[in-house]
């Protein structure tokens, strides 16, 4: 007991020995208040936080800054930006692709063309199985009506033949909406590649336009003297 009374009297005297800021020392607070006065303490209102502030060590130095918070103006202001930005780069990596695969616009309307006619032949495949599986149900139908006047029964297997038959014909009637969607979908697109490839075309003439006016100037400028 006598042992540890004394290690803790060694502590207490170490502790002591110190200087006061070596012991105290903590970090402090630069912030400006709602009066606009700046406050230095070792503690900064939460209130005030938003506004941001300076953390200082005991000799006053600055040791980090913290910014302030973004309002929803600025949050707003970034956001734009960045709408902005991605909007540019789609409209390069756009711009390059067209560039890349087509030297005009009627080459975009041939590929067109090509994409479209290979869907317009799908469509009228499955309209024309479609017409097929009708005409099937139409016979199956015909000779339930004849055994009906027969006074014969309808088989299970006859009813059954057209109940699945008329499933196909939903199935297809919902593939060819598919294929008409996807038809008005591509050639949507491809407009909008002619349309945007037709603006790429005007730039590129204006500029070779101006690069000849400027080139005639510089000429004619040289030229008198």
């Amino acid at each position: 007991m006598k042992r540890c009374s004394l290690i803790s009297a060694s502590l207490l005297a170490l502790l002591l020995a110190l200087p006061s800021t070596q012991v105290l020392a903590a970090d402090l607070y630069r912030y400006t208040n709602d009066r606009g006065n700046t406050v230095i303490d070792y503690r900064i209102p939460p209130e005030y936080v938003k506004y941001g502030y300076e953390v200082l060590n005991d000799e006053g130095v600055v040791l980090r800054v913290v910014p302030p918070q973004a309002t929803e103006e600025q949050r707003a202001a970034v956001d734009e930006e960045l709408r902005q930005q991605a909007e540019a780069e789609r409209l390069r990596e756009w711009d390059e692709s067209l560039l890349r695969r087509y030297s005009s616009v009627e080459d975009i309307e041939a590929a067109r063309d090509r994409a479209l006619g290979g869907l317009q032949i799908r469509v009228s495949t499955l309209k024309s199985n479609k017409r097929s599986l009708k005409q099937q149900v139409e016979n199956y139908q015909s000779q339930a009506a004849e055994a009906q006047r027969r006074g014969d029964p309808v088989s299970a297997d006859h009813l059954s033949a057209i109940e699945d038959l008329q499933s196909e014909i939903a199935a297809t009637d919902r593939a060819i909406a598919e294929r008409d969607k996807e038809l008005k979908l591509v050639e949507d697109a491809y407009q909008r590649d002619i349309d945007r490839f037709a603006e790429l075309e005007d730039m590129v003439e204006f500029r070779r336009k101006m690069a000849n006016r400027n080139s005639s100037s510089a000429q004619a400028g040289g030229s008198g003297h």
